[in-house]
């Protein structure tokens, strides 16, 4: 019989614990098929005590001088830089990323960190001397309390390292709630913030479903509510959370348009576009999901997709240095994405290269797939997939492919491939989303800038990295002040008196 596998654990003021919980999910090794860890799904009574035990620690926390909250950011960034390799094999083991893209991802965590070491110099205010007779004016940031973040699946590394570090140095304690499905990053990286010196209480590490989220999104003692995931998700975060008073940035799913001009440099653009698309198997809210083909490019564009995607050596990823494309998730999605496939032929689009037939064995693996002739009334192109899927939509003119665009209920990406300064432009201008690409495949931002979401991609007003998320985790105050010459001080004593 084999092993039961163990508990994960939980972070609470500083003291890791197995919880005695009523109910557990899988944590599955997607390269094998095989559960490799049970994640507790813990209950209100688990937030209660993680929340307390953040707003237990804020007051000192939030005190603690700016360059020594960095102080922990420089030591933790070591430390993450030191297991870099471990954190990669960890983050392909629970997700199936393959190892170069695993890699990929710690470094844009790391590059948060990074960023985090900065933040005193992004928390120093404005003044204005004089505004008003006698009277001098200021701004400055503090921090705005506990804060709490929801992570998905797809970056179990990256997108918490998005919040908590800059969360932490402006001030603030943290309680993560990361994805059920893979809660072992997470906990290693915890682990690192522990031995970088962080106090007891500032970070706290807790698992669930629904019921801690909503526990989460409701309390009393949070302030501010950092999630992503689906759109549905993310619109009742948002909504929940505000109703509730709370601080809300809640990143949804995304439908990300790639336009290809008939004067792209078509050989450029298709490997552009087969990593937007099947990088991380699909399973990113940047991912290239739809191909707007412009004019006469559309048959060659497919025929060399399909030549090009058909040779990527889609493959359990685990300790497998050679496979191009890892598994999906779960059982569960795999079988949701090849549903998808399975739709759009009963629609009427032509399934160009179709990687449900791929040998797979006990993983989650599927192949590339490539789905000619799309339409905009038809599922594959107003469903999010989030799968090694491409769509591909053909459109007469410029204007076509920017109205198809416009059509769309998200926003999060978009790209040209094109040699025109002017179709470059107009896109730049008029295509509607809040990351733009031109002639690059996937236009995520770095750390210094924000993950500008539009539409039903995004809900708030304060995007994720860069300096808006400090301004999203922290609050600014404006003093004015005026004084008056005392009695004392009018005195003839020339001590008083200025020469």
């Amino acid at each position: 019989m084999p092993e039961t596998p163990a508990d994960v654990p939980v972070l609470i003021a500083g003291r890791w614990e197995t919880l005695a919980a009523d109910r557990h999910t899988s944590v599955f090794n997607p390269s094998t098929g095989h559960a490799i860890a049970q994640t507790p799904l813990g209950d209100t009574g688990l937030v209660d005590r993680a929340v307390a035990a953040a707003k237990a620690a804020l007051p000192a926390w939030s005190e603690t001088p700016a360059v020594e909250r960095a102080r922990v950011m420089f030591a933790y960034r070591q430390l993450v830089e030191t297991h870099f390799d471990e954190l990669a094999a960890l983050v392909t083991r629970e997700h199936g990323k393959t190892l170069a893209e695993a890699r990929a991802e710690v470094q844009r965590g790391l590059e948060m960190v990074e960023f985090a070491t900065s933040v005193p110099t992004m928390l120093m205010g404005q003044t204005f001397p004089q505004i008003a007779n006698s009277v001098d004016g200021e701004t400055n940031r503090h921090p705005v309390g506990v804060c709490v973040g929801i992570t998905p699946y797809n970056f179990p590394n990256m997108v918490p390292l998005w919040m908590y570090p800059i969360a932490i140095a402006c001030g603030n304690t943290f309680v993560l709630k990361p994805s059920e499905k893979v809660p072992l990053s997470a906990v290693r990286l915890a682990e690192l913030l522990v031995e970088a010196g962080l106090p007891e209480g500032v970070f706290n590490l807790v698992h669930g479903d629904k019921a801690v989220v909503d526990a989460l999104i409701t309390h009393d003692d949070v302030n501010a509510i950092s999630f992503v995931g689906s759109t549905a998700i993310a619109k009742y975060v948002y909504e929940t959370g505000c109703a509730h008073g709370k601080r809300v940035q809640a990143a949804g799913g995304a439908k990300n348009h790639l336009i290809i001009m008939p004067d792209a440099d078509l050989d450029q653009s298709v490997k552009a576009l087969a990593a937007s698309a099947y990088g991380c198997a699909g399973q990113r809210c940047m991912a290239g999901s739809v191909a707007l083909a412009v004019g006469s490019v559309g048959d060659a564009l497919v025929e060399n997709l399909v030549d090009y995607a058909g040779s990527i050596n889609a493959a359990p990823s685990d300790g497998n240095e050679t496979a191009g494309m890892g598994p999906v998730i779960s059982a569960e999605h795999k079988d949701r994405v090849a549903s998808a496939i399975a739709t759009a032929e009963t629609e009427g689009a032509d399934v160009a290269l179709d990687g449900r037939g791929v040998e797979s064995g006990d993983s989650f693996l599927l192949g590339p797939s490539v789905i000619d002739r799309v339409t905009t009334d038809m599922s594959a192109w107003k469903n999010e997939i989030f799968g090694p899927v491409l769509s591909v939509v053909r459109a007469d003119t410029l204007d076509d492919a920017l109205a198809i665009g416009k059509a769309c209920p998200y926003g999060n990406g978009a790209s040209i491939f094109t040699r025109s300064g002017y179709a470059a432009r107009q896109f730049k201008r008029h295509f509607n989303a809040g990351m733009i690409g031109i002639n690059v495949g996937v236009p995520a931002p770095m750390a210094w800038l924000p993950f500008t979401g539009w539409n039903q991609s995004f809900f708030g007003d304060l995007h994720i990295q860069g300096t808006e998320g400090v301004h999203f985790y922290t609050r600014q105050k404006m003093t004015l002040t005026r004084w008056f010459e005392s009695a004392e001080e009018s005195h003839a004593d020339p001590v008083w008196k200025t020469k």
